[in-house]
C-alpha cells in the first residue's frame, strides 16, 4: 500500500525536531500528528507564520513517544506500507529517527523510500512545479499549506495524476 506523507520541522538543518507528521494511504486513511516537544527555540520567523501558524486541528497531540507509539499502531494496518514523499531528504531521515533510526522502523515499511520530485523528472515534469496547481487542487479551508496533513494529501493527489500520464504516454 502506497503511504503519501509529509513531515513539518523546526528547519532545515542536522539539528532539526517535528513539529508534525501527516500520512494518507492511497485508499484514504489517515493519521496527523502535532508535536509537543519540538525545539522552540529552532522557530524563526518564516517557520512561526508557515508552519507553527498552519498546524491546525488534530486528534494526535503529544510528545514524540506519544505519536510514534499511535502511528506504530495506525501502521500495522498495512501489510506493507510504500512510503512516498515528496522530497525524502528531510522526511524520511526524520521519519526514521522517529523510530529509533532506519534499522528500526516497523517491519511491514518498506525500506526504499520514494519520492514526488523524481518521479516528476522521470516523467519529465518540471520538479519545481506548485504541487497544488499541479494536483488541481484548492486549499480547503479546514487545510493550509505546510500543514502536515494538507501536504500529504497533495502529494498523493500529484503521485496519482503523474502516473496516470505516465500511462497514457
Amino acid at each position: 500500500m502506497n503511504v503519501f506523507f509529509d513531515m513539518e520541522f523546526t528547519g532545515l538543518h542536522q539539528r532539526t525536531t517535528p513539529i508534525s507528521i501527516g500520512l494518507v494511504s492511497e485508499d484514504g486513511q489517515e493519521f496527523y500528528a502535532v508535536f509537543t516537544d519540538y525545539d522552540r527555540e529552532q522557530i524563526d520567523p518564516w517557520i512561526a507564520e508557515n508552519v507553527i501558524a498552519n498546524i491546525g486541528e488534530s486528534r494526535v497531540i503529544g510528545d514524540t513517544a506519544y505519536v510514534v507509539f499511535l502511528l506504530r499502531k495506525w501502521l500495522t494496518q498495512f501489510d506493507q506500507a510504500v512510503m512516498w514523499s515528496d522530497v525524502y531528504a528531510y522526511d524520511w531521515v526524520l521519519f526514521c529517527e522517529l523510530f529509533g533510526g532506519a534499522l528500526k522502523v516497523p517491519k511491514n515499511v518498506y525500506y526504499i523510500p520514494f519520492d514526488l520530485a523524481t518521479l516528476f523528472v522521470a516523467n519529465y515534469i518540471d520538479p519545481d512545479v506548485n504541487r497544488e496547481e499541479y494536483a488541481k487542487m484548492e486549499v480547503e479551508s479546514k487545510y493550509w499549506k505546510h500543514n502536515a496533513l494538507w501536504d500529504a494529501m497533495v502529494i498523493k493527489a500529484c503521485y496519482e495524476r503523474a502516473m496516470r500520464e505516465q500511462v497514457r504516454r
